[in-house]
């Protein structure tokens, strides 16, 4: 009964093996490969600085608030920033409706896609999920600074420049 099943498990990895290899071959056709300056995108960035940051948004946010956004080679992305100011602790188990509107007042979290225009110098943040997904795409001017941090500015608001360290 086990050689048999030994037999078996043989022959099925022969048989299915290059059906997977082929697919992951496709797979990885499918897919654009990074060029120009998406390369440079590709990896992990810390947040530095929030620049211009004034008003709601930068009482809000506090005065040093910390993020991480993620850019990958098959075109996805993530990005989180949190506040960098006193929030109470929950009273019990579960948060007031006043607790959890404060728990995610100044609080950006959102992932999905992204795509590069070069010509225009811009990076558009394709959000399939969000702590408020009012506005689908976010589109930044971008900067690559002489020290090797990114800068991204919303298109919409020339007053705001947050500035990214690369950390992997």
């Amino acid at each position: 009964m086990r050689t048999a099943a030994c037999a078996l498990a043989t022959a099925l990895t022969f048989t299915l093996a290059p059906l997977a290899t082929t697919s992951e071959a496709q797979a990885s056709r499918s897919r654009p490969v990074p060029s120009g300056a998406a390369v440079r995108f590709i990896g992990t960035w810390r947040l530095i600085a929030i620049q211009g940051d004034t008003g709601t948004t930068a009482a809000d946010r506090g005065p040093h608030p910390t993020g991480l956004i993620y850019y990958d080679a098959t075109g996805h992305m993530a990005a989180q920033i949190q506040p960098d100011r006193p929030r109470p602790a929950w009273s019990g188990r579960l948060p007031t409706p006043e607790q959890a509107l404060d728990a995610v007042r100044g609080y950006t979290a959102y992932f999905g896609t992204y795509t590069i225009d070069e010509k225009a110098r811009t990076v558009t943040h394709h959000r399939d999920g969000a702590i408020n997904l009012e506005v689908r795409d976010y589109v930044r001017r971008y900067e690559f600074l002489p020290d090797g941090r990114l800068a991204l500015t919303p298109v919409n608001r020339a007053d705001i420049r947050l500035i990214w360290e690369r950390i992997k």
